[in-house]
């Protein structure tokens, strides 16, 4: 289905103001909400057509950028190195508190939009991955999809390096799926398994994904894209959220 133009809100939180970009259906309707959370980059062109792709298959589809104590509404790392050190130097200056404050308060403006449902699900991509599943231990979300999460396995996300997502993943009631890169360098065969095990120990409702792909394989832009694999795993991702958010 088509699409509205991007709209955008500047949604309050403890540590600021969170510039979020919302795509959405054309037309009136009730919608399911996905919360998609960026790259390390934030609100680049490859997030918005992924959150297009999103919303033309029927959802509500929130933004939030990452890294709004630290960097203007609206501004987009690059995709080259200055880029890619600013947004790991930052992933680690944020406080983990920042993190789960800003899922809250964008789960909570999806849920009471006029056009949403009030079922919500979490899906992220590299940094995102790691986000939507932490998001995803909110009561509120039905779902989760990660794409290639880092830093769980190493515990290493916000201010100080030492996160409790592997300590709280008996929180999660949402059913997740975890998609991986066999390739991937940053999570690599035993940081995969050190997540399987304890999602398995935590009884968690989970489906996972590993294939022969890269880290940001999903990227439409650069020399690890992998279209084929893209196209091979959305239909899965619609297929949880539509038994999630529309059942």
């Amino acid at each position: 289905m088509r699409i509205q133009p991007v709209e955008f809100i500047d949604l309050p939180t403890p540590f600021g103001p969170m510039r979020t970009h919302l795509f959405r259906p054309a037309g009136t309707g009730n919608y399911p909400a996905v919360v998609l959370f960026s790259e390390i980059y934030q609100m680049t062109g490859p997030i918005a057509r992924t959150a297009a792709i999103v919303a033309g298959h029927g959802y509500v589809v929130a933004v939030p950028e990452v890294y709004h104590e630290f960097a203007s509404p609206g501004e987009v790392f690059a995709y080259d190195q200055l880029g890619t050190d600013r947004g790991n130097q930052l992933k680690t200056t944020k406080e983990l508190a920042s993190y789960d404050a800003d899922a809250v308060a964008v789960i909570d403006y999806a849920r009471q939009l006029p056009f949403c449902n009030g079922r919500v699900a979490t899906l992220g991509i590299c940094l995102g991955g790691h986000l939507a599943f932490r998001a995803a231990m909110n009561p509120n979300v039905q779902a989760g999809v990660c794409f290639y999460a880092t830093d769980i396995h190493k515990r290493s996300l916000g201010n100080g390096q030492n996160d409790n997502t592997m300590a709280r993943m008996g929180e999660l009631r949402a059913e997740m799926m975890m998609v991986w890169g066999r390739q991937d360098p940053h999570i690599p065969f035993d940081g995969r398994r050190v997540i399987y095990n304890a999602m398995t120990s935590a009884d968690v409702n989970f489906s996972w994904h590993e294939f022969n792909g890269e880290h940001a394989f999903l990227r439409d832009e650069g020399h690890r894209y992998d279209p084929s694999l893209s196209q091979l795993i959305f239909p899965v991702v619609f297929d949880l959220f539509h038994r999630r958010l529309l059942d």
